[in-house]
């Protein structure tokens, strides 16, 4: 029945100041504009914008949208981000095995994550870790 995801959307507060930090900090095309929305194409996945005025956050919780990043230019990813003055927050403490990351706000408070790993090096690295997991195949 369910085929994938179809797409993400999400409210921002202001759209002419939010679609500079799709296009350039995570790199996806621009291919529609409205009033209030804008739709891109973040490598093959439909990503949406919708101006939505006094919409509230909680920006202390784990929710979040991870975005894989090749390990050999995660240094570079990181660097972008720190010349484009996004917010970088703390992330929390991480087994080498369980891959480099970095989580970061737009500028309305969604909380993305640049992730090197993959599910599959996730659950090599639990298995071997966390025996109180139960695992499925």
């Amino acid at each position: 029945m369910i085929n994938g995801i179809n797409h993400l959307l999400f409210s921002v507060e202001d759209l002419e100041h939010s679609i500079p930090f799709y296009e350039e900090v995570l790199e996806a095309k621009l291919l529609v504009k409205g009033r209030t929305t804008a739709y891109f194409d973040l490598q093959g996945t439909w990503l949406a914008l919708n101006e939505e005025k006094g919409v509230e956050r909680n920006r202390n919780d784990y929710t979040h949208t991870a975005l894989l990043v090749d390990e050999d230019r995660f240094e570079e990813a990181v660097q972008k981000l720190e010349d484009k003055g996004v917010t970088i927050l703390n992330g929390r403490d991480r087994d080498v095995r369980d891959k480099k990351s970095v989580y970061f706000l737009d500028p309305d408070g969604h909380k993305f994550e640049f992730h090197t790993g993959t599910l599959e090096d996730r659950i090599r690295y639990y298995k071997k870790q966390k025996p109180h997991m139960e695992f499925f195949e």
